[in-house]
């Protein structure tokens, strides 16, 4: 279990990371999203004592990180697939870390099998792996010492469609024997597939919690029924929703409406229009997440920025 307690960490006057608290409990994946500069690196960066707190704490199993005796047997850290030393080859990274750890010497093997190296791959340096071979040799590493605890930032970086997938299976399958995963990362379908709860950072204050279902029904116009619809004749589809008296408002070629897809079908099939796009426009998680840090978002989309780009 990891638990951040009261967290804040400040650099002059900036507060990276402003009175945190959560808990990632054990047999759960749980999610650490937000934008850049969000906090949650600096967080992760408290959990292992490479960053000290200004205030409040982190406790993993009820210790702090540097009071662990052998730490990766109790706690699996990736945080920068690309910190591993580029001189050195997979295998004598994985072989370091057995013997720091004072482990088997066939644990390297098994690690290397575990994550998908090669034999030639495990025997090439490291500065000659792509970013995906990076993170599953970072993997292996987390994993070697059989920890009760996995903190992970942004893991799958590089990884290929198979190689997220392989991912998700096993931080899947090290929750359910009940192990402890804070996953971090901007990917959020993915984070979507996997977590089993979900914690939303931004501006280094926590914005929400909960698992999908519970952040949805939470979020502003959670529980409203909406439906994203067009046709090919866009005048006649507008025309057909007035007449049954649902209001429409403009969303790209079509409209949103507040109705359910089966009522604006049925509109459409009184009216004889001929509908090319009819879906649940509920907000999604990648809607929420954005409501939510919006502040806090580099690429903001303001209304007219892309006319007023084009007319510059």
């Amino acid at each position: 279990m990891i638990t951040i307690e009261s967290l804040t960490k400040s650099y002059g006057r900036f507060t990276a990371v402003d009175d945190v608290t959560f808990t990632a409990s054990p047999g759960r994946v749980t999610g650490f999203l937000g934008p850049n500069g969000a906090g949650k690196s600096t967080t992760m960066r408290v959990m292992v004592g490479l960053t000290p707190p200004t205030s409040g704490g982190v406790t993993i199993n009820g210790r702090q990180f540097a009071d662990l005796p052998n730490p990766g047997l109790e706690v699996g850290v990736l945080l920068d697939a690309s910190a591993q030393h580029a001189g050195r080859t997979g295998r004598e990274i994985l072989t370091l870390a057995q013997r720091t750890m004072g482990l088997p010497r066939a644990r390297v093997e098994e690690m290397l099998d575990r994550v998908s190296l090669t034999e030639t791959e495990a025997g090439r340096r490291v500065r000659h792996y792509s970013l995906g071979m990076r993170q599953r040799l970072g993997i292996a590493a987390a994993l070697i010492g059989e920890p009760q605890v996995l903190i992970l930032d942004e893991p799958a970086n590089g990884l290929d469609p198979a190689g997220i997938r392989w991912m998700r299976d096993l931080l899947r399958g090290y929750a359910r024997r009940g192990g402890t995963v804070l996953l971090s990362s901007h990917l959020l379908n993915e984070v979507e597939l996997v977590a089993d709860e979900m914690i939303l950072i931004g501006r280094g204050r926590i914005v929400a919690r909960g698992d999908k279902q519970t952040l949805l029904a939470g979020a502003a116009g959670g529980g409203r029924v909406s439906t994203v619809v067009s046709a090919l004749d866009r005048t006649a589809l507008e025309d057909a929703l007035r007449r049954t008296g649902l209001e429409a408002t403009p969303d790209g070629d079509g409209f949103r409406v507040a109705a359910t897809p089966a009522d604006i079908g049925r509109a459409a099939l009184e009216h004889q229009v001929v509908l090319t796009e009819l879906r649940n426009g509920a907000a999604g998680l990648e809607d929420l997440f954005l409501e939510l840090t919006s502040d806090t978002q580099r690429d903001a989309v303001r209304a007219g920025s892309d006319q007023a780009g084009a007319a510059a």
